[in-house]
Formats: C-alpha cells, structure tokens, sequence
C-alpha cells in the first residue's frame, strides 16, 4: 500500500524540472521580502536550514547571505535538480540532503535559521513538523516560514482544499493565518513580521505542472463552474478556470 512519502515522490520526482522553471516559484515580492529580512538580521556566518527545499529556489536566494544552505527534501529527483542549479550559479554553499520535515535529522539548536517556502501544505503532521523547526534553531535564531494560506471562511476554504488535492494528490492542508500563528506560538516561536500577497494561479499551467490527470482536471473546471458566487468572488475565478489564492509569509525568532 502506497504512502503519502510515495505519493511525494511519484508526484515530484518527475516534475523536478518543471519546478525549477515555474515563474510561480522562482519569484515574487515574498521572496524579495525574504532576502530583506534575512540580510538584515540574520549574521553572515549563519549556518541555514531550507525544509521542503523544492526545486531550491528559496535556496538560492539566500546562499550568498549566509554560510551555508542545507536544503533538505524528501525527493531524490528535486535534490539532484538543486545540487545542479546551485553548481551552474556558483552557489557551493548549498549541501542538499534527504529528509522529511517531521522528523528533522539534525541536533538541537543546529541553525541560526530554518527556513521552508510552499512545502508545508504537503506536511502530514504540521505540528510535529514546527515543533521540530523550533527544536534545531539555536536560541535568538530565526525561522522563516512562506506557504499558501488557507482560507478563514469555511465554505471558501472547503472548495480550495478540494481542487488543490484533485490537482495534486501530495496536497494536505493549506492553514490559515490564525492557524499559523496558533502553531508557532504553542513552541515559543516570537512573530516578528507578518505579511500577504495575492498569488494569481494561470489554470493551464497550474495543471500541467502536476501533469493532472484529465478526468481530474474535468472534475476541477466542473467544481469552478458550479461553486456559488461567494467562493467565485472569493478566489477571483476566470472564465478560463485560472484564480488567485494568497501567500503568507511568517518572520519569527526563538527566544535567548
């Protein structure tokens, strides 16, 4: 019987590439926002943890303003994708190493900062996952957490949970704001910075990223065509089935 680790790496090993390349992924104002905040409080020599590496790019982002980067993912096929971008950029401060975000291989206090950017949707057991965050960050460290949010409004959130996981069978959860902020304070993470950006999803390539399968994609469009006007004005859904969701970005520090 397969489990959700295989689901993960049946999902993604084949889609390292696609990953590398999607605009989605390799920019936006959160991580220009992330390299502000880092540069400006994190120190040079940081030794830098990135969970749920993906295809690297938050990983690259940061490489020149810290140490080193240890970007931890549980699929073979991102990790080789990564440790060949980093090698084509000159970034040989990034080590990529296997793991699951649930049960971090590392010491206690190991990094000055742990970092993870739209991976934690995919995270069976969230809690245990920020507990670990908060375990390997050494005291006064920062954590850096960006993900898709999940929505406050039940009826809204039920509809975006519902073609997230037709579109990618990995998918578990996206939280909300409150839900994140409830989670980081119950281990002691201090909220620094909060911030939002609307995230605009193009239909067509959003599925064919995750190479979804077409009676699932049908499924989809037929959800976006009959979900009520709450939801249609809510996730900005157009004609051609693209919408908008949010992205959250959650500064934090680990007291001394």
């Amino acid at each position: 019987m397969r489990t959700h680790e295989d689901t993960i790496q049946r999902q993604f090993d084949p889609r390292a590439e696609a990953y590398l390349k999607s605009a989605v992924h390799a920019a936006g104002p959160d991580l220009q926002r992330a390299k502000a905040l880092v540069a400006q409080a994190v120190p040079p020599p940081a030794q830098a943890l990135d969970i749920g590496c993906g295809a690297g790019h938050l990983s690259f982002a940061l490489a020149p303003l810290v140490a080193s980067v240890t970007a931890l993912d549980p699929s073979p096929s991102m990790l080789a994708v990564v440790s060949k971008a980093a090698t084509a950029q000159g970034l040989g401060r990034i080590g990529p190493r296997q793991g699951n975000a649930e049960s971090l291989p590392f010491a206690d206090s190991s990094f000055s900062l742990v970092c993870t950017r739209y991976s934690a949707h995919h995270w069976t057991r969230l809690e245990e996952a920020v507990r670990e965050i908060a375990r390997v960050l050494a005291p006064g460290g920062h954590a850096l957490i960006i993900d898709t949010l999940g929505q406050e409004s039940a009826l809204v959130d039920t509809f975006m949970q519902s073609i997230e996981l037709l579109r990618d069978a990995s998918h578990v959860r996206n939280r909300s704001r409150a839900e994140w902020r409830a989670l980081c304070r119950s281990v002691g993470l201090l909220e620094l910075e909060h911030a939002e950006w609307p995230l605009p999803l193009d239909f067509a390539s959003w599925v064919e990223r995750m190479r979804t399968p077409a009676d699932r994609v049908a499924v989809i469009r037929s959800l976006q065509e009959g979900a009520p006007q709450e939801v249609r004005q809510a996730l900005q859904i157009a004609t051609d089935g693209s919408f908008t969701i949010r992205t959250g970005l959650f500064w934090l520090r680990k007291p001394d």
